[in-house]
């Protein structure tokens, strides 16, 4: 079957050249042989057009050249649909394109694309808003309104603006319930991923897996600053959180686990972000999966290389 793709580019995401990295993927996909559009992205997000096109056009594969949020607004239109989706990472984080090694580099990115294979992956769902790989409320979703208000991207201004909220940072009173059961807690910050990545080679949920049917909760509760930031950066970024490693991670500091789904009370209506970007918050937050919600393109799985 004749690939046909269109690419999406978010014209103000992230900070790489747009104009050469157009160049760039026209000439190599025109190389391929591959018929092709490029459309810019649009600030509604909305793309339920996209349906009738790719039936009318035989279109095969939709590639977004943007961050995680561009991902998560276009794939939510797609759910179900017969199609690849494909990520030439161009965000300020990444994070999905990481989780599933996809290189930053654009001519590896679209080596993946011409090469790769679609696999399902998981989403969820936030009070029915789509999520392709995390969502967060309190410290980190304040950090993600603020750090949306930036005449300039980049990891330079994320750690600018995480350092500032980390100042004045305080915890929010929360009620979880999961799986029948329900307990209060004080958090700074509740991640739900279905990645392992906040982006920028952060790791938060180093078990996540992109298509385990499972989302992988962090909790980080009230403890002092200096705890809060040896805990969080050192073992949750490093990547060393496990639930067996008592000498560096505390269970009365980090609270993690797997579930389908869950609800959240979020009773002071602590800020929220999805997928990066600043999102609505609610009083009342129902988490649900979305198990093979779409498929990425991703790298090539090697003979050898063990699953």
């Amino acid at each position: 079957m004749q690939r046909k793709i269109i690419y999406f580019i978010n014209p103000i995401s992230g900070t790489k050249d747009k104009a050469s990295a157009l160049k760039i993927i026209a000439e190599k996909t025109q190389r391929q042989n591959i018929p092709f559009q490029i459309l810019n992205t649009n600030a509604q997000g909305n793309y339920f057009f996209l349906k009738e096109k790719i039936e009318k056009e035989g279109i095969t594969d939709i590639v977004i050249c943007g961050g995680d949020g561009t991902v998560s607004q276009i794939a939510s239109s797609l759910i179900d649909e017969d199609i690849n989706i494909g990520i030439i990472p161009m965000g300020s984080g990444n994070g999905l394109a990481l989780a599933a090694k996809i290189p930053k580099e654009i001519h590896k990115a679209l080596e993946v694309i011409f090469t790769g294979k679609g696999r399902y992956i998981d989403s969820f769902f936030i009070n029915d808003v789509f999520s392709c790989m995390l969502c967060g409320l309190g410290f980190d979703a304040q950090v993600a309104h603020d750090f949306a208000k930036q005449p300039s991207r980049g990891l330079s201004t994320y750690i600018k603006q995480t350092i500032k909220n980390f100042i004045t940072a305080s915890p929010y009173p929360f009620e979880i319930v999961n799986k029948g059961k329900s307990f209060a807690i004080e958090a700074f910050f509740i991640s739900i991923a279905n990645s392992n990545q906040f982006g920028n080679q952060f790791t938060i949920a180093p078990q996540a897996s992109l298509n385990d049917g499972l989302l992988d909760i962090v909790v980080v509760k009230k403890m002092s600053k200096l705890r809060m930031l040896l805990a969080v950066f050192k073992q949750i970024m490093a990547g060393k959180i496990n639930e067996h490693d008592e000498k560096t991670f505390h269970k009365k500091d980090i609270l993690y686990f797997q579930t389908e789904q869950l609800i959240i009370y979020n009773l002071v209506q602590a800020p929220l972000h999805i997928d990066g970007d600043p999102a609505h918050t609610a009083k009342k937050l129902v988490i649900k999966i979305i198990p093979d919600a779409f498929k990425l393109i991703q790298p090539a799985i090697k003979k050898n290389q063990v699953k």
